[in-house]
């Protein structure tokens, strides 16, 4: 028997039904907040990701799935969104017309990780990018978007921000911060040690609980911001309190990814692990120049379909549309004509297969339709139909036509 790849699973049965309801569920919220669909290529050339995630993060240095393919390219499956979105938008030149844009997207993401609970080696992703925006009203709305999305999935969290300042207090920032980890490098893992030479605020990230206890009195940049970002994060946490949306502020949020800037948010779960991430994102106003396009502040996030699917209150399983089947032989043909009718307001399913009544009701409950329609001998010479309504147990026999005039207009 040839099973699915380690770290990588089938989407079946209940679980594709929490999938497809998170998917529509975020779409529909999106679509209000003025976003539109964007798709881009599982496979992108390796240096996308190269120059945007940064070669110093894990995803670069450890995680991707990158091959030389026939044509001799060195491409990669894609391990995160954000940067085809910048790549497609720049491609297209939206990046030199004076307007906004704001792009959903959902779909596969690919990591070379140790799998575990709600964390995959193929794992899928819903996520929103905002371009040509650089007011940190921006950023509220997104931290606002997401709080809708999980609200309506019923899913409980905590939001989590910090800033990451600017291209003016960052340098002082990170001269300060390399002079703390020199001190306490000999301390510290092997991958922080990596990061002090390539990217030392990653190092804040680092998920090893000794690592942790070092960078407690570390030097802290949310004290080190200038005045326009202190203005922006003073903003950011002042529409919070307003909209009544409780946060804190963590002052070793950096995120995983080399692109952010400014504002940081993490939206995390007690119920799938010690604050697991659920959700994250932030500002990245300088990606789409790194990736040749013209200056574009921009801010985004995305969740993990994989990490809430377990979280999700799914809304009652309502009965609706209709089973259609029959108790004698050779009328598909009239099957099939009468679901064309049907399948015009509602959804509808033929079983071919002549079967007794107690077969037939059994499998409209299967197909949690509402309503059973049945055709026998005597349906069949009357030009009639047996209808069975599940929801109040009443039946009854009668023309297709007033069928449709009841039920389906």
């Amino acid at each position: 028997m040839i099973n699915a790849l380690r770290g990588m699973k089938d989407i079946t049965f209940e679980e594709s039904q929490r999938f497809t309801h998170i998917i529509k569920t975020a779409i529909e919220i999106s679509k209000k907040y003025g976003y539109g669909y964007i798709e881009t290529p599982l496979l992108e050339e390796t240096k996308l990701f190269k120059r945007s995630v940064g070669e110093s993060s894990d995803i670069v240095g450890k995680e991707m799935y990158q091959f030389i393919d026939k044509g001799n390219n060195d491409v990669c499956l894609r391990p995160e969104g954000t940067a085809g979105v910048v790549r497609a938008y720049v491609q297209a030149k939206l990046d030199r017309r004076p307007r906004k844009d704001r792009f959903y997207y959902y779909g596969a993401m690919f990591r070379y990780e140790k799998p575990q609970k709600g964390r995959l080696r193929e794992f899928h992703q819903f996520g929103c990018e905002s371009f040509g925006e650089a007011s940190v009203y921006e950023d509220f709305e997104i931290i606002l978007m997401i709080k809708d999305i999980f609200d309506a999935l019923g899913i409980g969290y905590k939001l989590k921000i910090n800033s990451l300042g600017c291209s003016d207090c960052m340098p002082t920032y990170r001269d300060n911060l390399v002079s703390f980890l020199d001190n306490i490098k000999e301390e510290l893992c092997e991958d922080c040690n990596r990061r002090i030479n390539t990217n030392p605020i990653r190092v804040l990230d680092c998920k090893s609980t000794k690592c942790q206890s070092l960078l407690n009195s570390s030097p802290k940049l949310i004290s080190s911001l200038c005045e326009h970002c202190d203005s922006d994060f003073n903003t950011l946490k002042y529409l919070l309190d307003g909209a009544k949306i409780d946060y804190e502020v963590d002052t070793n949020l950096v995120r995983g990814l080399d692109y952010y800037n400014k504002s940081a948010f993490e939206f995390v779960s007690d119920e799938i692990g010690s604050q697991s991430a659920i959700a994250g994102g932030g500002r990245y106003d300088k990606l789409v120049e790194y990736l040749d396009g013209k200056p574009t502040p921009a801010v985004g996030f995305a969740l993990g379909i994989e990490r809430i699917l377990e979280l999700v209150k799914m809304p009652e399983d309502t009965r609706n549309g209709v089973y259609i089947g029959a108790m004698v032989e050779n009328i598909t043909d009239k099957l099939f004509d009468i679901a064309s009718i049907l399948r015009k307001t509602t959804k509808a399913k033929i079983e071919y297969e002549k079967k007794s009544l107690k077969a037939h009701l059994k499998n409209a409950d299967k197909f949690n339709a509402k309503y059973c329609l049945v055709i026998g001998e005597d349906e069949l010479e009357n030009n009639k139909i047996w209808v069975k309504n599940l929801d109040s147990k009443e039946q009854e026999v009668i023309s297709l036509d007033e069928f449709i005039l009841s039920y389906c207009s």
